[in-house]
């Protein structure tokens, strides 16, 4: 009696079983192949927008899908304003729009028809740093910097809305806007200081 061969029969089944999904498979694949490069995109309708961002009045128009973040960094090129989490969590995208800070990646350019935007880039004047500006630099108020321009835009905001009478308001007012690095003591520390110091912001 011949001996069985547990790997030949093994091996037979895998091939057999191969042949089949080939036999089955392969007219699938190729129908999806030759329909996904057969599929034309079609065109993106645009929508027109009429914004101003830092004192310029723009009329664009813009992709109905996009943020306010992504039409800033994207299409503009302010790049100050920093992308995050994207899910409104971390405040690194924080800008101003009608003078209220709001996260811009949860914000549809469209939604802001004839809205002012305000973005780091159009804190200071003139080549003269803002005063919340200067303030985090002497207070080394940052390490890695990403994200700066979201806790300036808050701090700025912070200030004005008179959320800044103690440290203890400060910190209340800024827990939205998150510093992986850890410098949120030297960040009190300025938005303090130019609160008591009574510059206009």
């Amino acid at each position: 009696m011949k001996p069985c061969n547990q790997g030949d029969g093994r091996r037979s089944f895998f091939i057999k079983s191969a042949s089949i999904a080939a036999l089955y498979l392969t007219p699938s694949i190729l129908v999806k192949t030759f329909a996904a490069e057969s599929i034309v995109p079609l065109p993106i309708p645009k929508e027109k927008l009429s914004i101003t961002i830092n004192g310029k009045l723009l009329n664009l128009e813009i992709d109905a899908r996009t943020t306010i973040l992504n039409l800033l960094r994207e299409d503009l090129s302010f790049t100050g304003t920093k992308k995050g989490c994207e899910m409104g969590q971390c405040g690194a995208c924080t800008i101003h729009i009608n003078g209220k800070r709001t996260k811009s990646c949860m914000q549809l350019a469209l939604s802001n028809q004839n809205n002012k935007i305000t973005t780091i880039e159009g804190l200071s004047e003139d080549n003269q740093l803002h005063p919340m500006q200067a303030a985090f630099l002497k207070h080394d108020a940052f390490q890695c910097g990403y994200c700066t321009s979201g806790q300036i835009m808050s701090a700025v905001a912070c200030v004005r809305e008179g959320n800044a009478k103690t440290r203890t308001s400060i910190q209340t007012y800024m827990d939205t806007n998150i510093c992986r690095c850890g410098a949120y003591q030297n960040i009190v520390d300025a938005i303090e200081e130019v609160a008591k110091s009574g510059a206009k912001i």
